[in-house]
């Protein structure tokens, strides 16, 4: 998690950092904009990869003790999966028309939802975050 951290935060420097093709343009145009998608999307990747295969063996290390506790598992992955196809879904597709040649071949429905579907399921997750930690705490502060 850290080295992914530290990668990141060299990446978006390198985006800012790097320069935009023509300055006086009204519209930025940043040099290093297939990089920075690029590393979203393998982050993005090796994060599902991850929840899917660490979800499995959660699942049939539980099973064998709790089965209970293994049924909530596998609902929490299916709401997952469930959260990825509806913000994927609510994606909006349309070409854009402000993007330079090289970025072109990222300017697919495809990519664009799949990006779309990344921001919308991360803010979906913080807003879950935070809510979980509140309610922890407030769990916490009544139970005294």
């Amino acid at each position: 998690m850290l080295i992914i951290s530290l990668i990141t935060v060299v990446v978006v420097g390198i985006f800012f950092g790097g320069g935009v093709v023509d300055p006086a343009a009204e519209v930025k145009d940043f040099v290093y904009t297939d990089l920075l998608l690029n590393w979203t999307y393998l982050v993005f990747f090796i994060t599902i990869i991850a929840l899917v295969v660490l979800g499995v063996w959660q699942y049939t290390s539980v099973l064998k003790t709790n089965p209970k506790s293994a049924v909530m598992s596998l609902g929490v992955l299916v709401l997952f999966a469930l959260m990825l196809i509806v913000t994927y879904s609510m994606g909006d597709g349309t070409p854009l028309t402000t993007l330079n040649a090289d970025s072109q071949t990222y300017n697919t429905s495809f990519w664009l939802k799949c990006t779309d579907m990344w921001l919308m399921s991360t803010i979906i997750l913080f807003v879950l975050i935070i809510a979980a930690i509140a309610w922890g705490t407030v769990k916490r502060i009544m139970s005294k």
